[in-house]
């Protein structure tokens, strides 16, 4: 089968989407699936073997200059090809490129136009580049927000459209309500321009299928699933020094919520005494996120644990793995309904238990895997209860640790989710093949 698989940059941040993609990518391109992974608003960044092209469609510096001022909506295309390449933009991605949807109204708005919209150019670009490649037999869109491209797509390609689902409802609800509610009509009068919308788990099936208005029939689960390469060695020992270590691994931002962990950590601390521990965070860190950083700082040194707190910084995959593996418990307790999670997974796959709040897709996951327990959204005292759990029943953390290893091998592979995904391409692909179409049938019954 070929496919086209759009992916979005995240403007130089290691991301969950982006991981996904990328291991999906490489999953199809080993069981001899033709994958074409071209990332749109800035190139990808990915701790595994990066697999998409040298190219940038929708360059976030092009789409950001014509939004901006006319002249730029009129360059011919040899000048765009400046400010296109993946160098020019990665070199500016983290400073020009904001991602904050408080500032990005406007131009949210104009994406979700489409062809009707100030950014006109950039989908004629697009939609030549896909031209003049082989011709897919699916295409894949990255979310929601690029949602009006299914329309010419589907009209110029005459190929099935997908639309993955995969946290944008995070970015949609902190618009300024007037463009949160213009972007949610954009996208539901275009939901009928796409042939399948792909949910990462089954919460987000359930939420996004009510948020968009999308039908039940339009609708399918792919679940997250991580490539196990490096995970294979078994959990080191720990030294016997007594020091219980708390992990936070994802995007410093509050909707992650480190301070709420810092307040449960304080809690915690005052649980067991004089016994020796600490909270160790990393993660990708934006400049408009250092002000948050310091003020997690200060509140840990306001509780007299400053010596107890480090944070490590971005982290490559070597380096993750090794900190996964360091750790007692992971705990991330997100303030919003993650739908994604992807750092639950590689924590429990590393054999690390977690502690999670009972929301998004965090309940199914450790339902599903028995690796964590599941505490009160939002309440610090009950993020505190439960690691205090397990610093005390030093047998149930063992256990969790063993069964959350076990659990992501028999739930949350990447080769499990490339099996979902095949089998919802080949679903469509069977019910919509044109009669007389021998290229297209044989692709499906590879």
């Amino acid at each position: 089968m070929k496919i086209l698989s759009i992916t979005a940059g995240a403007a130089g941040m290691y991301c969950g989407s982006c991981a996904r993609d990328n291991s999906l990518a490489a999953e199809l391109l080993s069981r001899g699936h033709d994958v074409t992974l071209v990332p749109v608003y800035t190139p990808t960044r990915t701790d595994e073997p990066n697999l998409s092209r040298d190219r940038v469609l929708f360059s976030g510096i092009s789409v950001c200059l014509q939004q901006s001022a006319g002249i730029f909506r009129k360059t011919p295309r040899f000048l765009d090809g400046l400010w296109d390449s993946p160098w020019f933009i990665q070199k500016f991605a983290g400073r020009s490129v904001s991602v904050n949807p408080r500032m990005l109204g406007d131009l949210t708005i104009s994406m979700l136009r489409g062809e009707e919209g100030l950014l006109k150019k950039e989908y004629g670009k697009l939609l030549d580049w896909v031209a003049a490649e082989p011709l897919p037999d699916v295409i894949n869109l990255p979310n929601s927000l690029l949602i009006a491209l299914a329309e010419p797509l589907r009209k110029r390609f005459q190929r099935p459209i997908f639309c993955t689902l995969q946290g944008e409802e995070l970015f949609l609800n902190g618009l300024e309500p007037a463009f949160r509610d213009q972007a949610l009509d954009l996208i539901r009068r275009q939901v009928r321009h796409v042939d399948r919308f792909i949910a990462v788990s089954d919460f987000c099936a359930r939420f996004m299928s009510e948020f968009l208005a999308i039908p039940a029939e339009k609708m399918a689960v792919v679940p997250l699933g991580i490539s196990l390469a490096g995970y294979e060695s078994s959990r080191p020992a720990r030294p016997d020094n007594g020091e219980f270590r708390v992990g936070y691994f994802a995007r410093i931002a509050p909707e992650k919520g480190l301070h709420l962990l810092a307040d449960a950590y304080s809690r915690f601390r005052k649980k067991i005494g004089p016994a020796r521990a600490r909270l160790e965070a990393a993660g990708s860190l934006l400049p408009d996120q250092k002000a948050y950083l310091e003020t997690v700082r200060r509140q840990i040194q306001q509780a007299g644990l400053a010596d107890e707190f480090s944070y490590r910084g971005t982290l490559d995959r070597d380096k993750k793995l090794a900190f996964l593996r360091s750790l007692d418990v992971l705990c991330v307790p997100a303030t919003h309904d993650e739908p994604k999670g992807l750092f639950v997974l590689e924590a429990m796959a590393a054999g690390t238990p977690v502690v999670q709040p009972r929301r998004g897709a965090f309940t199914e996951m450790i339902e599903k895997t028995g690796g964590g327990l599941l505490v009160e959204p939002d309440n610090p005292e009950s993020v505190a209860e439960g690691l205090f759990t397990l610093w005390q029943d030093r047998a149930l953390l063992a256990t969790l640790g063993r069964r959350a290893s076990e659990g992501v091998r028999a739930h949350y592979t990447v080769a499990y989710s490339a099996d979902r995904l095949l089998a919802v391409y080949d679903d469509l692909l069977r019910n919509s093949v044109p009669k007389g179409s021998a290229v297209l049938a044989r692709s499906i019954q590879r």
